[in-house]
């Protein structure tokens, strides 16, 4: 158990880093030490060394009732112990502790919003990754093949406990399109000016023609392991430009209406008014996001550079990340 006056000291620590990131924190009743809310967001906090204490609360479902609406609280657990391990609620050590306490007093000179990573499992990940490099005996064999991807950050070991599954690992290298859009042009109607300006990003996946949003300044040129997969797009650049054309057309179109009156009779004119393709541009270039699949008793990924599961395949079906 964790001695009184040291979950007392946790506690009070714990609340100055929600405070930190703008929630309103209250202390609840045992075993739970804190409630913290903010903007229809609701988060449990547990300090606490005790195994049974934890696993209650790890496997328990919280919800709280505001103005009538009910929230599903998240669950954030600080512990000094170092071989807990939890699966639905964000987990705190010693290094966590000490990097958000940190920010938070920053956060309070500078005068700025602390921002949490509340992610389940997702400390974890990063510690098993950090174990798992340092005890890596060497590096991948490289492959001589150069891709535009984005980083492997997640080690095999780590997605492999990510996973939560014992079985055979393979890095997969999954297609996108990352896509960058500008739009120009007016039309006028009547005396109404209906601006189409737009600048922006996507990403559509290559096999599944999902969308996703991806930051494509993360993007490298590398050699990727020997060992790695690149899977292949079922789906065309030209597709995927085009359908990128196709949304945010349908996006930019408006409906006008105007207002006319002749003697004693009003009524109105409705006009729909469509960006002119020509006027649309996109540049498209193919991207990867490395996967690491977990075969076992069921199949499951793990996003390598997030370290996020992935909720089915990516070219299987739907992917959250």
């Amino acid at each position: 158990m964790m001695e009184h006056d040291m979950r007392e000291k946790a506690r009070n620590a714990m609340r100055l880093i929600l405070e930190a990131a703008k929630f309103e924190v209250e202390e609840v009743d045992e075993p739970l030490d804190l409630s913290a809310v903010r903007d229809g967001e609701c988060v449990l906090v547990l300090c606490s060394n005790d195994a049974e204490m934890i696993g209650q609360f790890d496997k328990t479902n919280y919800s709280l009732m505001v103005d009538d609406h009910e929230m599903t609280c998240k669950k954030l657990l600080f512990t000094l112990e170092k071989d807990v391990v939890t699966e639905n609620c964000t987990q705190w050590g010693i290094e966590e502790f000490v990097q958000y306490a940190g920010e938070a007093v920053l956060a309070d000179i500078v005068e700025q919003e602390l921002k949490l990573d509340l992610t389940p499992g997702k400390a974890k990940a990063k510690k098993a990754a950090a174990a798992a490099a340092a005890a890596a005996p060497a590096e991948e064999e490289p492959s001589g093949i150069s891709i535009l991807h984005f980083p492997i950050k997640l080690s095999e070991q780590a997605a492999i406990r990510t996973a939560g599954i014992q079985g055979a690992a393979k890095l997969r290298f999954m297609p996108y399109y990352l896509i960058h859009y500008t739009s120009t042009g007016e039309q006028v109607y009547k005396d109404r000016r209906i601006p189409f300006d737009a600048d922006g990003w996507g990403a559509i996946n290559a096999i599944n023609g999902i969308k996703l949003d991806l930051d494509g300044t993360k993007v490298e040129e590398s050699e990727i392991p020997g060992n790695a997969e690149i899977s292949d797009a079922h789906i065309t650049k030209e597709e995927a430009s085009e359908r990128m054309v196709t949304e945010l057309i349908e996006r930019l179109t408006q409906k006008v209406r105007i207002k006319q009156e002749k003697g004693d009779a009003i009524f109105y004119e409705e006009k729909t008014l469509k960006p002119d393709r020509k006027n649309i541009k996109v540049e498209t270039k193919q991207v990867y996001i490395p996967v690491w699949q977990i075969r076992g008793k069921k199949i499951v990924e793990v996003n390598a550079f997030t370290g996020e599961l992935l909720s089915e395949p990516m070219d299987e079906g739907v992917e959250v990340f």
